[in-house]
């Protein structure tokens, strides 16, 4: 699982999923490139808790995921910087808690930004990386995508569908940009972040007994699938993998 001499990109590196992620990566020895939005100095604290510290080269870099601009100057920053991107992470999202039936609390607002953060972004990000990812001849690209892509569950309707095109796009892309970039995505379920708005912890105790693994996910559960992609599959491409418990079964 050496990944030393690698340079790996996590969008959303703020995020519990994302801040993890970085964590795996530089455990194993690659150089980590952290993005950060509103809160640059939480993404260069975490960037100074990594595995070899800044000395190691890790960076943290601002980027705003449905702002193609500012992922076309990450790309040129990190190529400046770093001389390569061998790995991408989208995990950047946004959600809110809305029932299925409430069809009118879901307005034209909320549908569009869902998708500009949640599938335009990770498709602009993977438009400006796509020659350095391509140049090494091995580059990887995980995709966060959810359950709720499956099962048309979820917070609300707009993010499952946004997560269903996700997995396409990552099986279109798998052929597209093969064989230079593999294309996988990582499906969570729960995942005990405060990525949901109002889901807090007695929210996710009353959800565990319902899963078949008994428990939700951690963020690191997440990124070990992550880091899976990059290190144990180098086989795979196009593929989804569940990381839920097995709560896709109910």
């Amino acid at each position: 699982m050496d990944l030393s001499g690698r340079v790996a990109v996590i969008i959303g590196a703020s995020g519990g999923i994302g801040s993890a992620t970085a964590r795996a990566f530089a455990d194993a020895g690659a150089t980590v490139v952290a993005t950060w939005r509103g809160d640059q100095a939480g993404a260069e604290t975490l960037v100074e808790s990594l595995a070899g510290g800044p000395a190691r080269g890790h960076l943290a870099l601002p980027a705003t995921i449905e702002e193609t601009a500012t992922l076309v100057a990450l790309a040129a920053t990190v190529e400046q910087r770093c001389g390569r991107a061998d790995v991408l992470v989208n995990s950047s999202g946004f959600t809110r808690a809305i029932p299925h039936g409430d069809l009118d609390a879901l307005d034209d607002a909320m549908i569009d930004r869902i998708f500009a953060v949640n599938w335009r972004g990770q498709f602009a990000a993977i438009r400006a990386f796509r020659p350095l990812l391509a140049a090494g001849g091995d580059g990887l690209v995980v995709n966060v995508s959810s359950i709720a892509g499956l099962n048309g569950a979820g917070s609300n309707i707009a993010y499952g569908a946004v997560k269903a095109g996700i997995d396409v796009m990552t099986k279109s892309l798998a052929r597209a940009l093969a064989p230079a970039i593999r294309v996988m995505a990582v499906s969570p379920g729960i995942v005990d972040t405060g990525f949901v708005p109002g889901r807090d912890a007695a929210a996710n105790a009353k959800i565990a007994p319902s899963i078949p693994l008994q428990r939700v996910a951690t963020a690191e559960d997440v990124a070990g699938a992550i880091l899976a992609c990059a290190t144990l599959l180098p086989y795979s491409t196009g593929s989804t993998v569940l990381v839920d418990g097995g709560r896709a079964l109910a």
